[in-house]
């Protein structure tokens, strides 16, 4: 036998192996096309994946697959090498990602149709931004240009808002996990945002496939807070755009959605109330008018009153002047004063004398 050559059991050598390369490869991407693509039991998938030179076999479990895969796909996967007990060489998959343009296309299109399926992209789910949010939370790189122009355009067109900002990755293997921890810190507080803006500039299919982790879509989806989601530029759509309330084509674009432009309020009102004005002047015009013809009957009807009242007056003086006692004098008559019987002294009154009688006799008519 050889010295120094290390004698191990069979279990030992694997263990031994796996710790070597634990060692040396801890994580390792490596790219290839997809074959023999199954699921067991809902729970673990198996795959393998090749190259013209060779094959390794894959495993990892449902839930960490967060985009779909089928045979024929080109794809990355994030692993860790490990030999089995059973002498089998495979890789353990932490992550995989679609690569190159026919996978990405495909895999976009696998989800988008298992997601349309379920329902989220229904428009009837979608609800209405608020005219004017004064409480804005934002998820984005606050490195990236595009998180640049989209505070400056909402500051250019309106100003004075609360704005929160949450900033993550937008790109690559940590960019979907960050964004949905952001989303569930919006989600959580007692007072919530208005709206929750999800924004990104452009890029390459693969720096913007992030915006298609089927857990990030499914995260937008459940938000309680309406989502506003402008990513790369007006050609590129990702699920996270098709998912959100209201989606923007581009950042900048987010930001004009999100707020009116102020000097165009401002314009719109001074339009609106110079249109107002004649019609108010015609407003108080006819009322004026009105209130003129109300207070000439008012008057009309005073004069009239007046004039039945002076009539019912003279003629009250009529009368009064037909009973004046000193009418009647004049016509001959006379007034007594005193008691009337025998014995009795009486004035008599004329119309010009006053005579003092004495009473001879008082008989019936």
């Amino acid at each position: 036998m050889e010295k120094n050559v290390p004698q191990l059991t069979v279990s030992g050598f694997i263990a031994t192996l796996n710790q070597t390369l634990e060692y040396a490869y801890p994580s390792v991407e490596v790219e290839g096309e997809v074959a023999s693509f199954k699921v067991n039991q809902d729970k673990y998938v198996f795959f393998d994946i090749k190259d013209a030179g060779g094959s390794v076999n894959c495993f990892m479990t449902v839930w960490q697959l967060r985009v779909p895969i089928e045979d024929g796909m080109k794809v990355i996967v994030t692993a860790t090498p490990k030999l089995t007990p059973w002498g089998k060489f495979s890789l353990t998959v932490r992550a995989v990602r679609p690569s190159g343009e026919g996978s990405l296309k495909k895999s976009f299109e696998l989800l988008r149709a298992k997601l349309d399926k379920e329902g989220l992209f229904a428009v009837e789910r979608k609800r209405p931004l608020p005219p004017l949010p004064h409480r804005i939370a934002v998820i984005s790189s606050v490195q990236a240009a595009g998180y640049a122009d989209f505070i400056k355009i909402l500051d250019d067109r309106w100003g004075g808002l609360d704005i929160e900002v949450a900033s993550v990755q937008v790109q690559g293997a940590a960019a979907p996990d960050q964004m949905i921890q952001a989303l569930k810190h919006f989600n959580a507080g007692e007072i919530l945002p208005e709206v929750i803006v999800i924004i990104r500039g452009g890029g390459s299919a693969d720096d913007l496939s992030a915006f298609n982790d089927e857990l990030l879509v499914r995260e937008i989806a459940a938000s309680r807070v309406p989502t506003l989601v402008g990513v790369g530029h007006e050609v590129d759509v990702s699920l996270a755009d098709m998912v959100a309330d209201v989606r923007a084509a581009t950042p900048s674009n987010a930001a004009q959605i999100l707020v009116p432009d102020r000097q165009e309020v401002i314009r719109g009102v001074r339009r609106q109330v110079n249109a107002l004005l004649p019609r108010i002047e015609q407003v108080i015009d006819a009322g004026r008018q009105n209130i003129q013809y109300q207070l000439a009957d008012v008057l009309r009807a005073i004069e009239r009153q007046h004039d039945r009242n002076s009539n019912q007056l003279a003629g009250v003086r009529r009368v009064l002047a037909e009973l004046d006692p000193r009418k009647v004098l004049q016509r001959g008559y006379a007034i007594i004063r005193g008691e009337v019987a025998a014995g009795q002294q009486i004035e008599i009154e004329k119309s010009d004398i006053v005579i003092t009688a004495e009473v001879v006799d008082v008989r019936q008519k």
